[in-house]
């Protein structure tokens, strides 16, 4: 098992959560502490609160990834005498480290609406609100033909060829690559001063600009060249589109019965419903946290009920003279991060040989009380 550093763990952690996903102005990153110390216990948050930091000392934690910023809005003083100060001085005199990711989370592929999702089991699920369009890219490099197999392997696994439903996609031709060993050189074929001609295959591969790091390394350590030919082309086709909350269909139901399944399935003693409950339901919208402006893009797409949190009381009667239904179970539901990110994160350092322990917080961050 590797050790590893704050540095190591947030990397792994970008590649499923990457920072441009976040809304414009988002406070996402790194926000308290220090990523180049070890680290050993990671703790995953919806909120970073006062019984959480204090949560985080107790099982000797070394960083929080966390959901909700804690430093949302300006601080204008770090001192003792306020509550954001107290909190702040604890986290860095016990030496955690705090990162957010806030929207780039709820954006990303198996993050908060995914999960949210996925709770309330919405079938054939799109993106409600389009954010960010992945840009496509393709990767062409020659490869002598004894070692094909484990370059495209290699790509494949690292995301390249990936087209809807079908991983590792690839086309190849063959060819005859020729080049000169100069002075210094070391060549994996040929020899220095000596024009060499070898049997080539010529490997190209669509992939998500996001990837590209991890797919040219990948590509670079599986090939035997001491100096790899390839070409990266930018490509005018739309890439995937990713974006906030989701939208799909459930089995047909009642308002009333399934506001009942909204509050066993995403754990909260009550909702607020907005809506008449014998109507039928059949296309579910749900968008974690707040998402009173964004009822319109529910309407518009043909929801019959839309899952949100902190409903105004203005927007819920529009929404009701538009003929939207609303279920809202409060902002607390995000809680469902804590588990999802946690399972994988620890399947992505298990698969690294990091030695790090990965676990959700078991602190209890919700404000309301259902009396």
């Amino acid at each position: 098992m590797k050790n590893i550093n704050g540095y190591e763990i947030i990397s792994l952690f970008e590649q499923f959560s990457p920072k441009v996903y976040a809304m414009e102005g988002d406070k996402i990153g790194l926000q308290v502490g220090d990523l180049s110390r070890p680290v050993k216990r990671v703790m995953i948050a919806l909120d970073v609160l006062d019984e959480v930091v204090e949560e985080a000392i107790s099982k000797k934690v070394d960083l929080i990834i966390a959901h909700h910023p804690p430093i949302f809005r300006s601080l204008s003083k770090i001192t003792m005498d306020n509550p954001a100060g107290k909190l702040m001085h604890k986290l860095i005199k016990n030496d955690i480290a705090v990162y957010a990711a806030h929207t780039n989370l709820d954006v990303a592929k198996g993050g908060v609406n995914d999960l949210l999702s996925d709770a309330l089991g919405i079938q054939d699920a799109e993106v409600l609100v389009p954010t960010y369009e992945e840009k496509l890219k393709k990767l062409v490099v020659y490869v002598p033909k004894e070692h094909v197999e484990q370059v495209k392997k290699a790509i494949g696994d690292a995301g390249a060829g990936s087209i809807g439903n079908y991983s590792h996609c690839v086309f190849s031709t063959e060819g005859i690559g020729e080049f000169l060993p100069l002075e210094g050189a070391v060549p994996y074929i040929g020899s220095v001063n000596k024009l060499e001609q070898v049997e080539e295959v010529k490997i190209e591969s669509v992939y998500l600009a996001s990837k590209e790091k991890k797919i040219v390394r990948a590509m670079v350590k599986a090939h035997p060249y001491e100096e790899v030919a390839y070409d990266i082309y930018d490509l005018q086709i739309k890439g995937e589109q990713l974006g906030l909350g989701r939208i799909g269909r459930v089995e047909e139901t009642t308002l009333g019965e399934f506001a009942d399944h909204v509050k066993k399935v995403l754990d909260v003693n009550g909702v607020r419903v907005v809506g008449n409950l014998d109507s039928r339901v059949k296309k579910v919208a749900v968008l974690g946290g707040d998402g009173n402006k964004y009822y319109s893009h529910a309407l518009m797409k043909g929801a019959d009920v839309y899952i949100t949190g902190d409903m105004y009381y203005h927007v819920a009667h529009d929404a009701q003279a538009a003929g939207l239904n609303i279920i809202d179970p409060g902002h607390n539901v995000e809680k469902v991060m804590k588990n999802g990110v946690t399972k994988v994160l620890k399947r992505m350092c298990d698969e690294k040989g990091y030695d790090v322990e990965i676990f959700p917080s078991l602190t209890h961050t919700d404000p309301f009380t259902f009396v």
